[in-house]
């Protein structure tokens, strides 16, 4: 078999789609050192040097601000509006360990979300550990959620708030919605490739234990920085699948992409499992040959591109459903006399 259909190469890489294997190859040739294996202040450069883009993704228009956070300092966010407005609105949580990542690293997956979902996204720059550990992050993502909901219309919301994270990020979005600050679940969930629980041992950390891209060693060290304590894995805030039955019931309709080729493969694949069994409308959209991080490669991997256009799809439903629930709720709209 050639390196073109996966043979003679390392496991790691065999499985991969084509597209994602070749784009995979172009970054690793690169150089950079496992994640683990950088100060925090180093990756986080090259976290940013690497996934900061500036691919031409408009969007109706974007603006930088900060508002109050939880402890009195600025919490930034970017407000993407699409072209058309009133739309709902998704309040967006980026990736990287709950360590790395800015509001640069994410704008790429900010602006395709206000692009195919076409909805107003605010992407939240969160406080970052280890000098902000758990359970800051989580406490700025309540605080962005209670302030977009207080400040919708503004932004060109039409009242229907949901909340979406890539990784870190999506814990961070499932937590929110364990989490919600006024006791109403969001309209939405969605979760790519997100962590829910400290457990290395899993089927999908034994078979992609060495990456591409996200690694065990990596996992494990972003863990160590995020947690104060071994008490905080099992706070369902920091690791949402410790959550309670009796918690999951009233959580938001879930959209969750994984990929079949990440170490979070399962974790992304038991929370959606447990949503489902307490009763919650999920989407659980399973990728094969894909790995960690692969929609932020969608420009360049067809597969990836098609696997953001169903998760976009998926969202939209959910939106829409929210909508109707809350029209009905109103009465609906009234017959002109």
């Amino acid at each position: 078999m050639s390196d073109a259909d996966g043979g003679d190469l390392p496991g790691r890489l065999a499985d991969l789609d084509s597209e994602l294997r070749e784009a995979v190859t172009d970054i690793e040739s690169l150089g950079v050192p496992p994640w683990h294996a950088l100060s925090v202040e180093s990756a986080r450069r090259i976290e940013d040097d690497l996934f900061s883009s500036d691919a031409d993704l408009p969007v109706g228009s974007t603006l930088t601000l900060a508002i109050d956070g939880p402890d009195g300092d600025d919490l930034p966010l970017r407000i993407y509006r699409p072209e058309v407005t009133p739309a709902p609105t998704l309040v967006f949580f980026h990736g990287g360990g709950w360590c790395l990542g800015t509001l640069d690293s994410a704008d790429d997956l900010a602006r395709r979300l206000c692009r195919r979902v076409g909805a107003v996204v605010v992407s939240v720059d969160y406080r970052l550990a280890p000098e902000h550990p758990f359970p800051a992050a989580v406490d700025d993502a309540v605080r962005a959620l209670r302030w977009t909901r207080e400040h919708d219309a503004s932004l060109g919301g039409d009242g229907v708030v949901g909340v979406a994270g890539s990784s870190a990020g999506g814990t961070l979005a499932a937590a929110t919605a364990l989490a919600t600050p006024d006791g109403t679940a969001p309209a939405v969930q969605t979760l790519l490739y997100p962590i829910t629980d400290r457990d290395f041992t899993t089927d999908s950390y034994e078979t992609n234990a060495d990456g591409p891209l996200l690694t065990r060693a990596d996992m494990r060290r972003f863990w160590r920085e995020y947690l104060r304590s071994d008490v905080d894995a099992a706070n369902p805030h920091a690791a949402p699948l410790r959550a309670r039955d009796g918690d999951l019931e009233d959580a938001a309709p879930a959209v969750v992409v994984t990929g079949e080729c990440d170490p979070l493969r399962d974790d992304g694949a038991a929370y959606a499992e447990r949503l489902e069994a307490a009763g919650v409308a999920v989407d659980h959209l399973d990728r094969e040959g894909m790995c960690h991080g692969f929609l932020s490669l969608a420009d360049e991997v067809a597969a990836a591109d098609a696997a953001f256009d169903d998760l976009a799809a998926a969202t939209r439903e959910r939106l829409a459903s929210a909508a109707a629930g809350e029209s009905a709720e109103r009465g609906g709209p009234r017959d002109a006399d």
